[in-house]
């Protein structure tokens, strides 16, 4: 990974941090379904996403998940900078859904990015504002709306992610919304009839949502 190469990721990097941050970070890799961050875990580094796709979960007391968002290259995790920075555990899991490629910066580096480099500072306020308000988002989907408009909301956030295909299946669905298999097919079903997806095996594409 080169400053150039980071750069064009992270385009709010100038020339000395992006420098800084390859003379430092550390290149990991993740495979697919690995675990990459847990509830409880004290974060050592905080992760830039080169390449692949993570996704994150809240999970609850009973071992229940509800989707949260997804990171993809060009994007952090503002939890793990802000747990990083503070010495804190994370509260949300994390796992790769590709092959991961990340750039991690060890803890001990947090403050000197901070105080040095205020393109470093703006970017974590702005990765911290940009999940917040996707956590608005899926909050106010869980507090005020139905579960066929929780599931519509739901794909078309896919849709907007993998285009006009979602490679998933019913049961995913069920545990990204905290649901029954049988409730979300049943759903995807009344959807189909009305002509907005078409339902394939482990695939779901769009047509006029």
């Amino acid at each position: 990974m080169t400053s150039a190469e980071l750069r064009a990721l992270y385009p709010l990097f100038d020339q000395s941090l992006a420098e800084r941050l390859v003379e430092i970070g550390v290149q990991v890799q993740f495979e697919p379904d690995e675990l990459i961050m847990r509830p409880g875990q004290y974060f050592r580094s905080a992760l830039l996403i080169l390449d692949g796709r993570v996704k994150l979960y809240r999970e609850g007391e009973e071992g229940q998940e509800f989707f949260l968002y997804y990171l993809e290259p060009g994007s952090a995790c503002a939890l793990s900078m802000i747990c990083a920075a503070r010495n804190e555990s994370s509260a949300l899991k994390a796992t790769a859904m590709t092959p991961i490629s990340a750039l991690a910066i060890p803890i001990q580096y947090m403050d000197e990015l901070m105080r040095e480099h205020r393109n470093w500072y703006y970017f974590v306020l702005e990765t911290y504002r940009n999940r917040f308000e996707e956590l608005l988002m899926v909050l106010d989907q869980v507090v005020f709306h139905s579960m066929d408009e929780k599931l519509e909301f739901y794909l078309k956030r896919q849709f907007g992610i993998f285009g006009q295909v979602i490679p998933v299946t019913h049961q995913e669905i069920a545990n990204d919304l905290n649901s029954s298999r049988e409730v979300i097919s049943r759903l995807l079903k009344k959807m189909e009839s009305a002509g907005l997806i078409r339902i394939e095996r482990n695939e779901i594409h769009r047509l006029k949502l």
